[in-house]
This record gives C-alpha cells, structure tokens and sequence, in this order.
C-alpha cells in the first residue's frame, strides 16, 4: 500500500527528501523481451532520467542473448522463462519481493517521459481504490512502420512539460505497453498464459481480474510516453488474426471483458483485415492475419475458444 507521500518531495535518486517524514514506495519495474537486446539496452539506459527511479528493475527474457549486456547493471535482474508475453510477465511477478508497494511493467519499447513514474506514483496516491494506471502514449508505432529510438527521443524532448493538473479517467483496461499497479491489490492475480505468443488482450484480462476484485482500473494525463511499436520479435500474421478473433470472446466466457466489447473488437478486426488485405501494408502481414480470423470464426461456430491453439497455427 502506498504511503501518504507527496511525490514532489522525491529527490533525483528516488528517495524523499529530508522534509518528509513518510517513506518513500518501493517501485519494482518489469520489462518482458525477447529479440530485442539492442532497443531494450538503450530503453532501460533512459530510465536513469526518471526523477523517481525504481529500486528493482526485472528483465523477464527466454534467451541470454535477449538481455544483452543488460546482467551487469546494478539494480537489476535478469530472468529466464517460458517464451510469451503473459508467461514472461508472470514469472517476473514471482520475483517481486514482498515489500515492495508498487509494481510497473513496460514494454521493452515504450519510453518514458523523465516524470512518468511520479505521475504514476501520484495517480495512486491520490485514491487507495486505484489498483491500476495506465498512462496517455503521445505517439503509438504499433499503427504504423514504428519509430525509431531517436524518433521516440525527438517526440519526447518536445513535450518538456507534462499537463498541470491531474485528470484521472476510468477504463475498461491498461494499455499493456506501459502499465502501473498497487502491489496489495494484485496478489495473486496473474496474466492468463492460455493466452499465449503475444497475448493479445492478456491486459484487458488482466484489467477486468481487478476490477471483478472491486479496484479502480484508470487513465492519466500526466504519465507520458511513446510506444516505439518496434516489429522485430513479433508473432505471425496468421497466428495473431486467430487470437484477434478467439481471445476476446474467451475472455467475455471469463467475465474479464463485456459481450459488446468484444465483439466490437472482433468485428473492427476482421474488417480491417478484409479491406486492407487488398493493398496491404508492408509491415503487416494482412492476408495472413485474415486467414488466422477465418479460423478463428470457424473455431467459435464450433464452440472451441482455445486460445492456447494460436501457438500451433
């Protein structure tokens, strides 16, 4: 549980200062990766600019080579696993120590603004039934070719300020690439591994775990960043347009998600994927993620929502 620390009392080294009386959370930040060493070196290299740093940082890998040179850093740990963005999150989540009061996990190429983690920090204070914050990407390369590392840089140094005043919204779930929970509120809750490869969705499941719990999943203004959306390590066209089709509908047979939800995410999809399969992007495989929906809609006609199946495909 967080303290009644005022956030702007914290020092550059992420500690209170001499003023404060309360002490300072204990920040765990977890980047699941694999296949991309070099962005993640550079995206953990930048976390030195935040004015609240982390007291641990988790790399949740499969490989060796996907921590890169990232093993010597002081302050952090490497971890190795199951290949998959819900397994590598959850063996991290096994390795945050029990005192620590908040838990962030980012992706391995979203930058933060240097005054990320104390909005979040804020945002939680600012009402204990808060359990989750996700916070406001200025850009999203996951739309497009994706940015580059100086791209992402460039869009940040020209947001120097974030906005005044905290506006805090309610949603439906986090934005798995850049998400911050209150430790007490999540034991024992886990990302669903039957969701498997990307997730696909595997946060708004874990979103509506907490909400079915009674806590707050929200949005903030304040908390800025920008999703690189680097394609480098990303599952198949015809592996994701299967879970584009099967998560959602298994996660409305979970109660994690509501019917019309889910099939407005379905129906976006599939129709997405049917007109542009005619002039495709080049960094999407559209024809692929087409074939992966049909059998997707075939598989729901059949009654099977086994989402664990998009792995075989």
């Amino acid at each position: 549980m967080l303290n009644s620390t005022d956030c702007s009392q914290v020092t550059l080294s992420g500690k209170t200062s001499p003023s404060s009386s309360a002490t300072q959370a204990k920040v765990c930040l977890i980047f699941p990766t694999r296949g991309r060493a070099e962005v993640l070196e550079r995206v953990v290299a930048s976390v030195d600019s935040q004015t609240v740093r982390p007291d641990l940082i988790i790399v949740s890998c499969v490989t060796d080579e996907d921590a890169g040179k990232l093993a010597s850093r002081p302050g952090l740990l490497v971890i190795k696993g199951q290949a998959g963005s819900s397994a590598q999150r959850n063996h991290a989540l096994n390795h945050v120590p029990d005192d620590f009061d908040v838990v962030i996990i980012l992706d391995d190429d979203f930058l933060m603004h240097d005054r990320w983690i104390a909005e979040m920090l804020k945002a939680l204070d600012s009402d204990p039934a808060i359990a989750c914050v996700t916070g406001t990407v200025l850009a999203d390369g996951i739309h497009g070719p994706g940015y580059s590392i100086e791209e992402g840089q460039a869009i940040l140094a020209s947001t120097r300020e974030v906005p005044p005043d905290l506006s805090v919204v309610s949603t439906g779930g986090p934005y798995g690439c850049n998400m911050a929970f209150r430790a007490s509120s999540i034991t024992g809750l886990r990302f669903d591994e039957r969701l498997v490869l990307y997730g696909w969705q595997e946060d708004r499941d874990f979103g509506g775990q907490i909400w079915n719990r009674g806590g707050r999943v929200v949005r903030i203004n304040t908390a800025l960043g920008v999703h690189l959306g680097v394609k480098r390590g990303r599952v198949s066209g015809r592996k994701l347009g299967y879970s584009q089709v099967i998560n959602p509908l298994y996660l409305v047979r979970k109660k994690t998600m509501p019917w019309r939800d889910a099939v407005d995410h379905v129906l976006r999809n599939v129709a997405s994927n049917v007109v542009r399969s005619f002039a495709p992007e080049p960094w999407i495989d559209r024809r692929g993620r087409l074939g992966g929906n049909l059998i997707g809609l075939w598989d729901c006609v059949r009654g099977r929502l086994t989402p664990e199946r998009a792995a075989k495909l």
